[in-house]
């Protein structure tokens, strides 16, 4: 079963705007791209939409599977859980996640396995996962340099006012001081990244040619030679690094723990007029309480990639309010990412299929216990729902 999200509104594409893509032998901690044994697709080509079907329909169907597509996801009558029942294998993206609660698991007898196309199992009920012995897996690093390049994008569109001034252009008008009035350098700024992992440490790599002060919150401390080469200021905990912090960009897995981490109490830490960037999960943030944080001016911008639920409803506060440079989540799905996480979901199915080993840097569940890559980001326990409120957002786009 692998639910994607929808084709372009206008059709599939016949002609793309780049004929290829860089060719990359390795991630920058040495890990390799994916390896799967075969490929049934153009690299560069749309695959994560329905029609692109992750380019996996050939190779499943040449082995005896049934391979059923959807990007119907939310709701009692949907596709999914209507396959549920026979679904040994649920595939879906972190930017059109397939819930997995544990009350689909308990309806899913024959699941075996549940892979994010992408990073990020938080769509995922980890713990009932575990307590049913199936595998959870998603492919690590895939797009990781894809949503810190994002970040920076973000990061200079709210501080030099950029989306306001294209505006401008796009609405016939020439009114410079109307785009400059909330216009900055990011030159000088100090910078926070909360967790310092593979996107984070990324994020702080491409800031450091901006001669910004660089901070970071991470449990897990980098090496200190990685600590003089960006001139980086740990922290220890959130207060510490939003006091300092012009900019501050959310990095980390999203897991009980963190759930809601920014909030009403914990935004009166940011510097008034701090700007605020999420591509790592909406969930980690208070939906009302950012709302609230623009109009005050307690915030001076939020750029935000992710939301709860995704899709999100029409009426999501984060559509509406101000000062925002929100997207729906694309940041890791890029047309180069889609390369690398297409072949890193076969490679998964290949090792499933010929009963050799998951790479643990895949890993997040197995053997009924946090394994591989998952022990060390995440923590058991549930932080999935949505499904409901999501199915909202396809009735209403229906009105």
């Amino acid at each position: 079963m692998c639910v994607l999200y929808d084709d372009p509104v206008t059709g599939y594409p016949t002609h793309y705007a780049r004929d290829d893509l860089p060719r990359l032998e390795r991630y920058p901690d040495g890990q390799t791209l994916p390896t799967p044994k075969g490929r049934d697709f153009q690299a560069g080509t749309l695959l994560g939409s329905v029609t692109g079907e992750l380019g996996l329909r050939t190779y499943l169907e040449s082995q005896g599977h049934t391979l059923v597509v959807t990007s119907s996801k939310d709701g009692a009558d949907s596709a999914l859980d209507r396959e549920l029942h026979d679904a040994e294998i649920v595939i879906s993206q972190p930017f059109w996640p397939a819930y997995m609660t544990a009350e689909r698991i308990a309806k899913a007898p024959k699941l075996k396995m549940i892979v994010t196309a992408g990073i990020g199992s938080d769509h995922t009920d980890l713990q009932a996962a575990m307590d049913r012995g199936i595998t959870v897996a998603e492919v690590t690093y895939c797009n990781s340099n894809s949503v810190a390049e994002h970040v920076l994008m973000m990061i200079l569109s709210q501080v030099r006012n950029y989306i306001p001034s294209y505006n401008q252009v796009i609405q016939g008008g020439w009114n410079i001081a109307d785009c400059v009035a909330r216009s900055y350098d990011l030159e000088g700024m100090n910078v926070g990244t909360v967790a310092a992992g593979r996107i984070g440490l990324r994020v702080l790599r491409l800031l450091k040619p901006f001669d910004v002060k660089l901070h970071y919150l991470d449990r897990h401390r980098l090496p200190e030679a990685v600590e003089k080469e960006l001139n980086l200021t740990h922290h220890t905990s959130l207060e510490s690094l939003a006091k300092v912090c012009d900019v501050v960009t959310l990095n980390c897995p999203l897991h009980p723990e963190t759930e809601h981490m920014i909030n009403a109490d914990t935004l009166k830490y940011f510097k008034r007029g701090a700007y605020l960037i999420n591509t790592a999960r909406g969930k980690l943030c208070d939906r009302d309480a950012i709302a609230q944080a623009l109009e005050s001016g307690q915030l001076a911008g939020y750029a935000g990639d992710v939301w709860f639920p995704q899709p999100a409803p029409a009426d999501h506060p984060w559509r509406s309010m101000p000062h925002h440079g929100m997207t729906p989540h694309i940041s890791g799905t890029s047309l180069s990412a889609q390369t690398r996480y297409a072949d890193g979901t076969r490679e998964i199915l290949e090792c499933y299929f010929e009963n050799r080993p998951i790479r643990d840097e895949y890993l997040i569940v197995q053997g009924g216990s946090l394994a591989g890559v998952g022990a060390h980001s995440y923590s058991a326990g549930n932080a999935t729902g949505g499904s409901e409120e999501a199915a909202r957002f396809k009735a209403k786009a229906k009105a």
